[in-house]
C-alpha cells in the first residue's frame, strides 16, 4: 500500500480532531483538479481550481467527511459538437475507516475491505471521493442547449444555424441504374430534337 503524502492538496490530516467522537472541524480550501476528474466529452481541465468546503468529524469506527466541490467544467455537445462551459457544484460525503486495529482477528477480510475508505496514519485521500462524485454528477451525454438539434447526419451542416436544411430523398442503389439510363435516355431524345 502507497503512504499518502500530507503534503498532496487533496489529502487531509485528521489529527486535529482527535479521536473524540463528536468533534470536528470546518475546512476549506482551492485545490488544483487531478488529471482525467470527469468523462471524455466533458472534464475539469487538470490544474483547474476546484474550491472545497468540508466538514469533518471524528465518529467511533473513524472520520465522517462531509462536503461540496464546485469547479468550472469544460466540454462538448455530443450533438452539435459545440464547446460547453459550465460550472459543477457536487456535494459528497464518505466514512474514513481507522486503520489501526491491533488484533488480526478483529480484521475483516480483503473481500469485506472492497469498498471501505480508509486512513492511513490519520491522513485521508479526497481524490477517489472527488473522483466518484464529478463523475456521478456528470451528465452522461452532455448537450449544449436542452434542444440542440445537432448536426446533419449527411453532410454535417449545423441544423441551429439553418432549421430547414434538407437532402432530396436517397435513391434505393437497386434502382441506381435505372436513374442513369433515365438521363441517357433524356440526352438522347433533346440530341434527336435538337436535329
Amino acid at each position: 500500500m502507497n503512504s499518502l503524502d500530507p503534503r498532496a492538496p487533496l489529502v487531509l490530516d485528521t489529527r486535529e480532531l482527535g479521536r473524540r467522537p463528536g468533534s470536528q472541524r470546518e475546512v476549506s480550501r482551492t485545490v488544483p483538479a487531478p488529471a482525467d476528474l470527469g468523462i471524455e466529452v466533458l472534464y475539469v481541465a487538470e490544474g483547474a481550481p476546484v474550491e472545497l468546503d468540508l466538514r469533518l468529524e471524528a465518529v467511533m469506527e473513524g472520520v465522517l467527511v462531509t462536503g461540496t466541490a464546485t469547479a468550472d467544467l469544460e466540454g462538448e455537445c455530443v450533438r452539435c459538437l459545440d464547446p460547453i462551459v459550465d460550472e459543477l457544484d457536487v456535494s459528497f460525503q464518505e466514512l474514513y475507516v481507522y486503520d489501526d486495529s491491533r488484533d488480526s482477528r478483529d480484521r475483516p477480510s480483503d473481500e469485506e475491505e472492497d469498498g471501505v475508505s480508509k486512513l492511513e496514519d490519520d491522513l485521508c485521500d479526497l481524490e477517489p471521493l472527488l473522483r466518484d462524485a464529478v463523475v456521478l454528477a456528470l451528465p452522461f451525454q452532455p448537450l449544449c442547449e436542452e434542444d440542440c438539434p445537432g448536426l446533419c447526419t449527411e453532410c454535417g451542416a449545423q441544423l441551429r444555424d439553418d432549421p430547414d436544411h434538407s437532402h432530396d430523398a436517397p435513391i434505393d442503389p437497386r434502382w441506381a441504374a435505372l436513374g442513369s439510363l433515365e438521363q441517357d435516355l433524356k440526352k438522347s431524345l433533346e440530341t434527336r430534337d435538337e436535329s
